[in-house]
This record gives C-alpha cells, sequence and structure tokens, in this order.
C-alpha cells in the first residue's frame, strides 16, 4: 500500500531542500512564513464562474483573519471593472488588476495566490506560484493529467507551502460527520463507494474559428495546450469539454465525488485496475462542437478488492437513493449503507427502509454547515488561511496529495475510455502495467514555453 508518507517521501526527493533552523525550507519559502496576526496579502488568479466564489470568500475574511484580497489576474479584462469594483465595495481595498499571472507571482508583497482556471493551467500555475515562495489554492481536478499531479506534489513539499486542492466538502461539518461514521464502523465494512454526477447539460452548439475578443489575451489562456485557431465554444466553461483544456463532467463536476467516495472507502492510494466506458448521447454531432463523453460509467478496483463506481449522466434521468441524490455518494458495507446528498446522509440496516442514523438536515432539522467539525474550518478557504498561518501542511482539510489521489480517479478513467479497455495500474510507479500506449496518456505535449519541468 502507497500511503500518505510514502507520498509526502517521494514527493520531496530530490529536491534539495535547504536547513533553516533545523526545518526544511527554501530560501523564499521561508520567507513566506506569516505571524499569527500578520496581514496576508492575496490575490486571485481567474475571475469568472467559480473565481466570484473566490473573491467573496477572501473578501468576508478581511476583518477577522487580516487578509487583504489586492490584487485580481485574468487572461480575459472584460471582467475587471465589476470584480473590483466587488472587492472595494466589500473590503475598501482597491485591487491591482493585471492579465498577466507572472507579474502576480513576481509581486513579493503577495503572499498567496487563490487559482480558479481552466484545468490545463493548474499544475504549470501552481509550480510557478511554488517557486516564487507563494502559498496557493488550486480548483479542482488539481491537474489536467497525472504526471502534473506529482509535479505539483513535489513543487509544494521542496518549497515548504501550502498547497490546497479546492474539494470544498472535505470542510463541509455534515460531510465530514458521515464520513466520520462510516470510518467508525457506522455500516460494517465499507467495500463500495458509488459516486454520481447526474447533471444534465444542453448541446451548446458549434462555432466557426474567428478572431479573440479585443479583451481577451489569447494566446496566453492558451497556455500549455497546443496552438490552435480562436473558437468561441471552445472559451469560457465550455473549454471543460475539449481534451486539450478539459475533462468533461466525470473531471469537472464529478472530482467533488470522486473525492468523497476515495475518502469514504478511506483509501490513500491509486486503484489497481481501472475500466470506463460511455459516449456523447442526445446530441448532434453536427451541431455540437464537444469531445467529451456526456454519459460515462468508470469502475475501479482497489488492492484489496473494494471497489468504487462512477456514473456520469448528461442526460435527463431518475435520482438514485431515498434522498433523490443526484450529486453525491452512496456507500455499501457489510451492515447497511449509508446515502450522501450535499449536506445530508442517512444511513440504513440491511433490509430496513427507516433510517437509523443521520444528519440533523435528513431529519427536518435545520443544520449548520458553517459550524466546526474536530476544529476543522468548514470554509475551505478559511481552512487554507489558517494553514498558512500554521505552516503545517497536516493543517490542510485537502493537501495537494489528497487533491492528487482524488483527482487522478477522472483522469485514469478517462484514460481508459479513451483507448476502450480496462486497465491495470502500478500505482507505486504512477504507470500501467505493460502498457506504453497508456503511459503516454499520462502527461501531455506542451507548447513552449508553456511546459511543466520534470525538475520543479
Amino acid at each position: 500500500m502507497t500511503n500518505r508518507r510514502d507520498f509526502i517521501r517521494k514527493g520531496a526527493l530530490g529536491t534539495g531542500l535547504i536547513t533553516i533552523g533545523g526545518i526544511g525550507f527554501s530560501a523564499k519559502s521561508y520567507a513566506s512564513i506569516i505571524g499569527a496576526n500578520e496581514r496576508i496579502n492575496l490575490a486571485v488568479i481567474g475571475i469568472h464562474n467559480q473565481g466570484t466564489a473566490h473573491i467573496n470568500s477572501y473578501c468576508s475574511m478581511k476583518k477577522d483573519k487580516n487578509v487583504w484580497l489586492t490584487t485580481l489576474c485574468d487572461t480575459d479584462e472584460q471582467f475587471f471593472a465589476d470584480r473590483a469594483k466587488t472587492v472595494q465595495e466589500k473590503t475598501g481595498i482597491k485591487p491591482v488588476t493585471t492579465w498577466d499571472m507572472r507579474e502576480v507571482f513576481d509581486n513579493k508583497d503577495i503572499h498567496a495566490v487563490s487559482m480558479a482556471i481552466p484545468d490545463h493551467w493548474h499544475a504549470l500555475a501552481t509550480i510557478w506560484a511554488c517557486q516564487a515562495g507563494k502559498h496557493a489554492y488550486i480548483e479542482k481536478p488539481s491537474s489536467h493529467n497525472v504526471h502534473e499531479g506529482r509535479k505539483m506534489i513535489e513543487a509544494g513539499r521542496k518549497y515548504n507551502l501550502r498547497v490546497q486542492t479546492g474539494f470544498n466538502s472535505r470542510s463541509l461539518a455534515p460531510v465530514i460527520d458521515a464520513i466520520n461514521f462510516i470510518h467508525g464502523g457506522g455500516i460494517g465494512e465499507v467495500y463500495m463507494a458509488r459516486g454520481l454526477c447526474l447533471k444534465p447539460r444542453e448541446s451548446f452548439g458549434i462555432a466557426k474559428d474567428s478572431t479573440p475578443p479585443a479583451t481577451l489575451h489569447y494566446e496566453r489562456w492558451l497556455g500549455p495546450a497546443l496552438w490552435r485557431e480562436y473558437n468561441e465554444k471552445r472559451s469560457h466553461y465550455n473549454w471543460h469539454w475539449f481534451w486539450d483544456t478539459g475533462n468533461g463532467d466525470s473531471a469537472n463536476q464529478g472530482p467533488h465525488q470522486f473525492d468523497i467516495a476515495r475518502w469514504g472507502l478511506n483509501k490513500h492510494e491509486h486503484p489497481v485496475s481501472i475500466f470506463s466506458s460511455g459516449g456523447i448521447y442526445g446530441m448532434d454531432p453536427e451541431k455540437c462542437a464537444q469531445e467529451t463523453p456526456n454519459t460515462q460509467l468508470s469502475v475501479f478496483k482497489y488492492k484489496d478488492g473494494k471497489m468504487l463506481e462512477f456514473e456520469t449522466r448528461g442526460e435527463p434521468s431518475n435520482a438514485e437513493s431515498s434522498l433523490e441524490t443526484r450529486i453525491g455518494n452512496i456507500f455499501y458495507g457489510t451492515e447497511g449503507y449509508v446515502e450522501l446528498n450535499n449536506d445530508i446522509w442517512r444511513a440504513f440496516r440491511k433490509g430496513e427502509s427507516i433510517p437509523f442514523a443521520g444528519s440533523k438536515a435528513s431529519q427536518g432539522q435545520r443544520v449548520d454547515v458553517t459550524s466546526t467539525v474536530g476544529g476543522a474550518s468548514s470554509n475551505h478557504w478559511a481552512n487554507f488561511i489558517d494553514a498558512i498561518r500554521s505552516g503545517n501542511n497536516e493543517t490542510l482539510n485537502c493537501d495537494i496529495i489528497e487533491g492528487h489521489l482524488s483527482s487522478s480517479l477522472p483522469l485514469l478513467a478517462n484514460i481508459s475510455y479513451r483507448l476502450g479497455r480496462e486497465l491495470k495500474f502500478m500505482g507505486d510507479y504512477e504507470k500501467f502495467a505493460n502498457d506504453p500506449e497508456a503511459d503516454t496518456m499520462l502527461t501531455r505535449n506542451y507548447r513552449q514555453p508553456y511546459v511543466v519541468p520534470d525538475q520543479v
């Protein structure tokens, strides 16, 4: 079994840490150590869609946590005025705006970055941030491919910086409560976890290549992806449905439920076998440019035989479980099963239709998802800030290692889907067994100069 400590050890091998005061730090990371009451200057990179959640969260921390959102960055300048106005109205700070993330990393007054950018940028931006001595919060999935996730771990460990993955459920009190119940033997030994992403999405159509909007720095937006002409159907948000920039809904909404499934199984390792099948259904291929499947079933098996199933449905369909779950999880144990739907969960004994345990919300009571469980902040962004002050990766609710293990699941599933066959995976080496064709899909061809380096 490859455990958390093994991953930490492997991530730090060969990084050449500088020792300061008996603790492994690089010179830049030493400068980034922040006291309990010192101000944390932060930049949000990627301010569209999910980026607004980042902005609002950090704005709310100015008074209580002394967090100053000083900089906004996005390759599309059309969002600058509106987002800057939000920050100024909520905090009194007029943030600097820039389209070039390198200016953010070069700014020595910025201590941390929080990033909601396309998948294909996650790894390189995180590595650049770490190299510049900045703590980093990165949205899910942590990387665009498996190889990149390993490099992100190495960068975080080499520079001794906090790298948090945006699996927000790791900080939600009811979810933590459900996982603790499962781990405590509430339904016996769990032998299978099921994740659901039943999220209908209409076709977004098709368009001819065109000239990028004047506000968009397209070459920078494209970054590590191979060059192609601008197409409006491949840009904002739609980038999720193209292999160069995204990984479909299994790796868009799906990572949250993949993470909860692995968490409930208590697996700190990669699976040994993967099979995934599916396709694009309900859409005319002549009228939709989408490449990734909208319907996908994936099955993973671990070394001890335990299973993880995941289903993505992009067309209207029935929900599952007594909670009418569409985005959630089900756990099966030797003594019963648990249904988890956002912040609501119920546990059933074998053969019984009345739950014997569950969240307050499942019993019709108000549930406070802003409370804390076991000292873990339920605001995932606040947990990131607290961990920066603690200087301890163990205080992160979703350290990059956890993010990598969970993000790898949909990434591995997509390789199986694209090759059309079951795959055997050697988790200790993060390689497939005697399958060089599959191994090539663990990384990608990069466009110069946006290359994820072998040595971070």
